[in-house]
């Protein structure tokens, strides 16, 4: 019985750390400008690894994989790599271009595995998530 509580604590804490890591993202793309992937106003309808976007603030910020398995955020891990291994991070942008008639929109999709505890097997994943820019910009 604790082993397997153990196991189970060892997999909420890596998909808590994932969830969070996907909040961030998608609260900062939705009340964000300037969309692009990899650079402003660069749509990505067949994924994109970089996305960049401008914070509410109007400070720069771009997410991509780390070479030892993290999400980052202006090149600092929001993931925790002993917890979640992320595999793939891709970004699929659309309506970008200034004057075109779609609100610019971000589909993000996380492929990894998160760690069960040691010794144990990880549990693989794939998560798939929106959002679309508030203001409007049509």
């Amino acid at each position: 019985m604790i082993s397997v509580t153990r196991q189970v604590q060892g997999t909420a804490i890596g998909i808590d750390n994932l969830s969070f890591a996907m909040e961030t993202m998608v609260r900062t793309i939705r009340t964000g400008t300037q969309y692009g992937c990899p650079s402003v106003g660069t749509n990505c309808e067949y994924g994109g690894g970089t996305f960049s976007v401008a914070d509410m603030y109007g400070r720069r910020v771009t997410y991509a994989l780390s070479t030892s398995g993290a999400i980052t955020k202006n090149g600092v891990a929001i993931t925790d790599s002993s917890s979640v291994n992320i595999e793939s991070l891709r970004f699929y942008v659309s309506g970008t271009s200034p004057g075109n008639e779609y609100q610019p929109h971000v589909t993000i999709v996380v492929v990894g595995t998160v760690s069960a505890g040691e010794g144990k097997p990880s549990q693989s994943f794939t998560v798939e998530t929106g959002a679309t820019m508030r203001s409007i910009d049509l």
